[in-house]
């Protein structure tokens, strides 16, 4: 049986800050919830994402988690206005993806992305 990701988990100083973005702007659906722990997923195929409040320690060179979107640019204003910041705007990426490169309110780097049409 091959390997699938079941669970991506992202240490967050604040649930509340960190639930606007990842719940009202990127869409995820809450499962669970507690005073430190939010359990998220994505729609087909799901996958979870953890929010865990504790401290948190960003940094450039860890893991970064992909959204899928339909608009990279429109999700991006969105995103920046509940608290992320840019690190690389949205730009065609030779791949064949729209990207845009943030930090989430924690100074976690995600990424954004939708496929380019031709």
């Amino acid at each position: 049986m091959p390997t699938t990701v079941a669970r991506v988990t992202v240490s967050v100083a604040s649930l509340d800050r960190a639930r606007v973005l990842y719940e009202q702007v990127l869409g995820l659906h809450r499962r669970y919830a507690t005073d430190e722990l939010t359990l998220l997923a994505t729609k087909d195929p799901v996958v979870e994402v953890l929010l865990h409040q504790r401290p948190p320690t960003p940094g450039d060179a860890g893991v970064a988690v992909s959204f899928a979107v339909t608009d990279v640019d429109r999700t991006t204003r969105q995103a920046v206005a509940a608290g992320a910041t840019v690190v690389d705007p949205p730009s065609h990426q030779p791949w064949g993806e729209r990207q845009s490169v943030l930090r989430d309110v924690d100074g976690h780097i995600l990424c954004l992305v939708a496929p380019t049409t031709t």
